[in-house]
């Protein structure tokens, strides 16, 4: 389970650098990216702003992984490949198999919960590449995102569009909303002969993770793996409540 706050020490952190894989010269950096808002004295001392330029060197080194391995995928492809292995899904399994979760310093908010959200696993992760790479530079950092990345990267390129996740979206949502989820454009960039798109799945009032693809019917594929990556029978009646409310407000 993670740390209260209120008894954050250092005993643990030997056994999360072991986890890692790498040790800290600086432990106040491992320190600061297990550090959870809700277990900090102020928001600048939490391991958001680390997040902020994890993310950034996570998207850097995948892109450059993808790069270099697969010199015949065409921008699109790798694109869609990246979107799949640097998104909260992934990056928050990671985080559970390197079991993250019990050294988390968080606030009494989340130490009442029965289970660590995804969202904060992927943060945690993000926050964790910033630190190694700040503390020891690119080597070490690439080392670690390619050790914990490429079974995610692998899976990803065997399995491709295979499952017609689209499909399975369709029939999740016929069958708990009697309503087709929406696909909705978020953005598109690149010249007109070669355009990508990034498209988000609706289901009941949720919008979930964008994804980008060569084209507008692979953008929605990928979306809709997303949309299925979050839901489960456990969210539906909060889901069903909530549409059901913001149908009665609009008549």
């Amino acid at each position: 389970m993670p740390w209260p706050a209120t008894s954050a020490g250092d005993d643990r952190l030997p056994l999360c650098e072991e986890r890692l894989g790498y040790k800290f010269q600086d432990r106040e950096l491992l320190r600061s990216a297990l550090t959870h808002a809700s277990g900090a004295n102020h928001r600048l001392a939490s391991n958001e702003r680390l997040e902020f330029l994890g993310d950034a060197i996570l998207g850097a080194v995948v892109s450059e992984l993808l790069f270099q391995r697969y010199p015949r995928f065409q921008e699109g492809e790798l694109t869609r490949i990246k979107s799949a292995v640097v998104s909260r899904q992934a990056c928050s399994r990671v985080s559970a198999k390197l079991g993250l979760n019990e050294f988390l310093i968080v606030g009494r908010g989340v130490t009442n919960t029965p289970t660590i959200p995804p969202s904060i696993l992927s943060d945690v992760f993000e926050s964790l590449i910033a630190a190694i790479y700040l503390d020891g530079g690119s080597e070490p950092v690439e080392a670690f995102i390619s050790k914990h990345l490429l079974p995610e990267i692998n899976a990803t390129v065997t399995n491709g569009n295979d499952e017609n996740y689209k499909s399975n979206l369709q029939q999740y949502s016929q069958k708990w909303f009697g309503e087709p989820p929406r696909y909705v454009l978020v953005e598109e960039k690149g010249p007109d002969h070669a355009k990508n798109f990034c498209i988000e799945a609706v289901v009941g009032e949720r919008h979930h993770a964008a994804a980008w693809g060569a084209n507008k019917k692979e953008a929605e594929q990928l979306a809709a793996r997303n949309a299925l990556a979050d839901l489960s029978d456990t969210d539906v009646a909060s889901l069903k409540r909530t549409a059901h409310q913001n149908k009665e407000s609009e008549g």
